[in-house]
């Protein structure tokens, strides 16, 4: 079983920050796959850009899109900083 993603958001460096239905958000570098047919598309930062949540997954406005097994799988998953004030 997988989990279905539920946000994404483009971030610099060509990667995405994917929330998953379990509430854990995980970051999905893309680079990689800019050599594969076309991906190629998704160097222009204005097509990276259209990524867009569809049913369980992501997809760009060129209709690429990527499995969600393969998004959790190959993404790193965001550790919560805690940040605490000190007075002085």
């Amino acid at each position: 079983m997988y989990l279905s993603v539920i946000s994404v958001k483009p971030l610099d460096g060509c990667k995405l920050l994917i929330k998953f239905e379990n509430e854990e958000e995980r970051i999905f570098d893309v680079s990689p796959y800019f050599n594969i047919g076309k991906f190629a598309e998704l160097k222009d930062i204005s097509m990276f850009n259209t990524v867009t949540v569809k049913f369980d997954t992501i997809e760009w406005a060129n209709h690429l899109d990527i499995d969600p097994e393969v998004l959790y799988e190959k993404s790193i998953k965001v550790e919560t900083q805690h940040i605490t004030n000190q007075s002085r």
